[in-house]
C-alpha cells in the first residue's frame, strides 16, 4: 500500500504543479505524507458534499480540479464552510489534492476528456504550451468532427454525452450549418475567443460564455457557440484522471481502488424555457 507522498509524488508527474497558471493554487491542501493510501476519490469541486462523499467511502485522498483556497485564507475556522471542510478531512484522515490549470495544460488534460466525450478528434491545442517542443500541450483543443454534422445534430450530442444539468446546452448560431471543426475548452472559454478565431473553426464549445464576449464574437464571425455548464464540461477529466491513477497503480503493484464522484455540484439546480408555463409563486386566489 503506498503512502500519501508516493501517490501525490505520480499525480504531480502527471500535472506538474509548475505547469499552473500563476494566479492559481494547486498541489496538496491537506494530509499526511506518510499516511497509507489505499482508497481514491476524484470530483470537479471540493465541496462538503464531496468531502462527506469521500468519508462515507472510506477514501484516503480526495482529488479534486477546483482549489479550496483559489485566493488565500486567514482562518480554517469551522463557521466558514472551506473551514468545515478542513476539518472534516482533517478529522476522517482524508488528504486534499488540486490540480486545476497544471491539468488544463496537461496532455491528455481536461479539454482532451471533454473532446474525448463527445467523440471528437483532437488533432492539436488550441493556445500551445510553449514550453512543450511536440506541441501536445495547452489551453484547449482543436478538434474534428467526424463525420461533419449540423449545429443541431452537435448541440444534440454534446446534450446526451455531458453530465445533466439545470442549464443543459445553450447555443448561438445557425441550427442548420456543417460543424466539421471546432474548438473545445473545459471551463470558462471566453478569454479564448481571439484563439478560436484565429484557429478557424467552424464552432467553439465551452462554459460561462458572458453576453459582450459573446456577442463580439458573434459579429465577427459566423462561429457557432455552444454554452455547457463549467461543471458538465470539466466532469469528465475525473474519469480521465481516474483511469490515468489506475494505470500507475497497477504498474506499482499499489492496489489502490480509485473512484469518481457521481455528486452533481453545479451550483444552478433549476431552469425554466422563456416560453414555459410561468411557474406559480403563492397560493391560488
Amino acid at each position: 500500500m503506498p503512502r500519501l507522498s508516493e501517490v501525490i509524488a505520480a499525480l504531480e508527474k502527471l500535472w506538474p504543479p509548475e505547469r499552473a497558471e500563476s494566479w492559481d493554487a494547486v498541489g496538496t491542501v491537506a494530509g499526511d505524507p506518510d499516511a497509507e493510501v489505499s482508497r481514491v476519490l476524484f470530483a470537479v469541486d471540493p465541496v462538503q458534499e464531496t468531502v462527506d462523499e469521500a468519508v462515507k467511502l472510506g477514501a484516503d485522498l480526495l482529488v479534486t480540479h477546483h482549489p479550496l483556497y483559489l485566493r488565500g485564507t486567514t482562518t480554517v475556522a469551522a463557521t466558514t464552510f472551506k473551514g468545515r471542510v478542513v476539518h472534516t478531512l482533517i478529522k476522517n484522515d482524508v488528504a486534499l489534492h488540486v490540480a486545476h490549470t497544471n491539468a488544463d495544460r496537461a496532455d491528455p488534460g481536461v479539454s482532451d476528456a471533454l473532446a474525448g466525450a463527445l467523440d471528437l478528434r483532437v488533432t492539436g491545442p488550441l493556445v500551445p504550451d510553449p514550453t512543450d517542443p511536440a506541441g501536445r500541450r495547452g489551453l484547449g483543443r482543436i478538434c474534428e468532427v467526424e463525420p461533419p454534422v449540423t449545429l443541431r445534430e452537435l448541440v444534440g450530442l454534446a446534450a446526451d454525452r455531458l453530465p445533466a444539468t439545470a442549464q443543459g446546452i445553450r447555443v448561438s448560431g445557425d441550427l442548420d450549418a456543417t460543424i466539421r471543426t471546432i474548438a473545445v475548452s473545459g471551463g470558462s472559454g471566453d478569454s479564448l475567443f481571439a484563439d478560436v478565431r484565429a484557429a478557424g473553426v467552424d464552432a467553439f464549445l465551452t462554459a460561462d460564455l458572458r453576453h459582450h464576449p459573446a456577442s463580439e464574437a458573434r459579429e465577427q464571425s459566423p462561429l457557432a457557440l455552444l454554452d455547457a455548464a463549467h461543471w458538465a464540461t470539466e466532469q469528465p477529466w475525473c474519469e480521465l484522471a481516474a483511469a490515468q491513477l489506475d494505470e500507475i497503480s497497477d504498474r506499482n503493484g499499489w492496489g489502490l481502488r480509485v473512484h469518481v464522484s457521481k455528486t452533481v455540484t453545479d451550483p444552478w439546480t433549476a431552469h425554466a424555457a422563456s416560453n414555459a408555463t410561468p411557474i406559480p409563486t403563492g397560493a391560488p386566489n
